[in-house]
């Protein structure tokens, strides 16, 4: 049994925004979870880092390693499916494309997802994925249990009864804890969502916030910056019928003009800086008011085709308004041309350890940027307004906080490092990132 991918034409690896790369020792490609407790034992042997992934859609360098990189692209079967119970469970390497396939087959479905599904179910859950939600947003929450390869390459399963600790640890572990070999969701019958779309003023979002948090279910927005044009989506139950898009408008809206048209918008936008606020007006005039009804998944998420950079930070939810207000004077005093809309999605309080919603009512704000053109300014100044109201910063998207920022933004933060001590003594799956964040 060999897990070393020895075939590989080369050995460096890129994440799908093209912003972090590595150049490994070696490339593993596991089909079980013996071969992955393998790769890591002999690898711990030799003195060498390990890290998991998936799909690469991480900003950060959570998976960026000099040692061996573990290519989870095998680990995708659904090992069961208990209808009555809700209790489903796949292998990690399984994209959240598949598995939301998989669940439909089964009459079944999560609760809430993202808004993209390209992720694979363990790089998903290992960094805080979330939607957008009034009584659910984060898919870690979603998680009965794990299986998990630990540095000593011993496979273990974990659960709220079943090192209850350690599941805690895992379920948001940034890559830090172990390797995740398979996830246990607890899922719920299929449903349908009635989604409707519509232009709104910046001051009237404002204005109505804490209404539209209350009234939807599921409630975000998109600005555009420099106009006072906002997208306002809300997604609610409906017990049906459904009433999908048309082959042909789904395309026009969320291929075309979603992609297509606003990649090249963007294009423009990096060629001449200074059309950016008329382009962003021409943007927000091309999205037209809208409503369906549609499986769940496939309201929730959207394809993304072009490329960009993110940053996206957690807020107390009462502090969206006056930030997004600073951050609107930033963007005007800074003379900033910023192409791309920043989204706005909510999330309960949860208890999760590194839950960004840890504790308190959350809203995300979420900044990107254009492909090829340099992020700094605007992250940074846009940072500097999220950490003054208290901000925690996705553990999957660029930022620049540190451990003792951390340390002081999530209570049970000491908690995580001690599981981490015991599961990983010797820091087999460390890398620069999670130095920075975690400690040496």
């Amino acid at each position: 049994m060999s897990t070393e991918a020895t075939s590989t034409p080369t050995r460096t690896w890129t994440n799908w925004a093209g912003n972090q790369k590595a150049r490994v020792r070696r490339i593993a490609t596991p089909s079980s979870a013996a071969e992955v407790a393998q790769t890591v034992r002999e690898a711990a042997a030799q003195g060498l880092a390990v890290k998991p992934v998936g799909s690469g859609h991480s900003f950060t360098p959570v998976a960026v390693t000099d040692g061996v990189l573990i290519r989870l692209d095998n680990l995708t079967r659904l090992r069961s499916a208990d209808k009555s119970s809700g209790l489903v469970t796949v292998e990690a390497g399984m994209g959240l494309w598949r598995f939301n396939e998989l669940l439909a087959e089964q009459g079944l479905a999560l609760t809430n997802m993202g808004d993209i599904q390209a992720q694979t179910v363990s790089g998903a859950i290992g960094t805080g994925t979330h939607g957008t939600g009034r009584s659910s947003a984060s898919i870690a929450a979603q998680v009965a249990g794990l299986e998990v390869v630990l540095a000593d390459g011993s496979i273990v399963s974990c659960s709220a009864t079943e090192r209850p600790e350690l599941f805690e640890a895992a379920r948001i572990g940034v890559g830090a804890i172990g390797v995740i070999t398979a996830v246990t969701f607890r899922t719920e019958p299929a449903f349908l969502l009635a989604a409707r779309e519509e232009p709104m003023r910046l001051e009237a979002v404002f204005e109505s916030f804490d209404e539209l948090w209350r009234d939807n279910e599921h409630f975000e927005f998109w600005w555009f910056p420099h106009t006072d044009g906002t997208m306002l989506k809300r997604n609610n139950r409906t017990d049906g019928p459904a009433a999908p898009l048309s082959r042909g408008r789904a395309w026009l809206e969320d291929e075309f003009l979603s992609n297509t048209f606003f990649s090249g918008l963007l294009k423009a936008g990096r060629s001449a800086p200074r059309a950016v606020p008329a382009i962003n007006k021409l943007a927000a005039k091309a999205l037209s008011a809208r409503s369906y009804t549609d499986r769940s998944d496939k309201v929730f998420t959207s394809p993304r085709r072009f490329k960009f950079l993110e940053m996206e930070y957690a807020l107390p939810r009462e502090a969206t308004v006056p930030a997004l207000r600073e951050v609107r004077r930033m963007l005007q005093d800074a003379g900033l041309r910023i192409g791309i809309p920043i989204e706005v999605r909510t999330a309960p309080a949860d208890h999760l350890w590194l839950s960004t919603a840890h504790g308190r009512d959350t809203a995300y704000l979420a900044f990107h940027m254009t492909d090829g053109v340099n992020p700094t300014e605007y992250f940074e100044n846009a940072e500097s307004i999220m950490v003054a109201y208290d901000g925690r910063p996705h553990w999957g998207k660029l930022h620049t906080r540190d451990r003792e920022y951390l340390a002081s933004a999530y209570p049970r933060f000491e908690d995580f490092l001690a599981v981490r001590d015991k599961a990983d003594p010797q820091r087999v799956f460390a890398n620069e990132y999670t130095k920075r964040i975690f400690g040496a």
